[in-house]
């Protein structure tokens, strides 16, 4: 595990942003593990301002997004479909049928999540896996149960991560109650795992994850495991980890 602490927003994303394309610079045909929400944002602003410096070319780079909720359309401005084309995927040269999402409107969810586990089987291994993390210990929307599943499956939102979500939508009816969600075991077959955090109200589930029990009650915990897991913290979240 190697843990970085920043004293800024810009350092953090940049540093952040180095990894992802300095992984493309030496394996162009890398495959992405992405995820979404507030925190990658920064990061992926800097991965965009590289593409356009000409510094990385996203041309033979394959990826594949964490989750999608259910029920929400596609355009939906809170989809993580819209999320990825406003941030990231509409600003670089990655072609579309590279860049894979669940998809939270299919007629059979299930099968639908059995076609997205195939399809990152056909990708190979993933090789970096870029992560947030929950207040209660989630990694995707592997909420804290009493078993975790190992592949893509239909989860029911915590409260806790809808009332989270909540700042995106204009009320917490908006949110949706389930997501498509890629398992552990899928997260944890990564070669790399990328884990930034941001902000003093993750202080806490920092230090559980990291330093605490592994344990299905803290998803994150199992990222203790890993063998090559790399995390990037503002001050405010790592202050307990000195």
């Amino acid at each position: 595990m190697n843990v970085l602490t920043f004293d800024s927003n810009e350092k953090l994303n940049e540093a952040g942003a180095n990894i992802i394309t300095g992984l493309i610079q030496t394996n162009p045909r890398a495959v992405l593990g992405l995820a979404t929400g507030g925190t990658p944002v920064g990061v992926y602003e800097q991965v965009v301002s590289d593409h356009k410096r000409g510094l990385v070319s996203f041309r033979g780079v394959t990826t594949f997004n964490l989750d999608e909720y259910v029920g929400l359309p596609i355009d939906h401005p809170e989809s993580y479909h819209s999320y990825m084309n406003r941030h990231l995927f509409r600003h670089i040269d990655l072609p579309a049928s590279q860049a894979h999402i669940p998809d939270g409107n299919a007629a059979d969810p299930e099968a639908e999540c059995r076609r997205y586990d195939e399809l990152i089987a056909d990708a190979g291994q993933i090789d970096l896996q870029l992560l947030g993390l929950g207040h209660n210990g989630h990694i995707g929307f592997n909420e804290p149960a009493h078993a975790l599943i190992r592949g893509t499956h239909v989860v029911d939102l915590a409260e806790e991560t809808r009332k989270a979500n909540a700042r995106f939508f204009d009320s917490i009816d908006e949110v949706p109650r389930q997501a498509l969600t890629m398992g552990v075991g899928t997260i944890l077959k990564a070669k790399t795992i990328l884990l930034i955090v941001r902000g003093a109200d993750k202080a806490e589930i920092v230090h559980r994850a990291l330093t605490g029990p592994i344990t299905t009650d803290c998803p994150a915990s199992l990222l203790q495991t890993h063998p090559h897991l790399v995390v990037l913290l503002d001050q405010e979240a790592g202050r307990l980890m000195a």
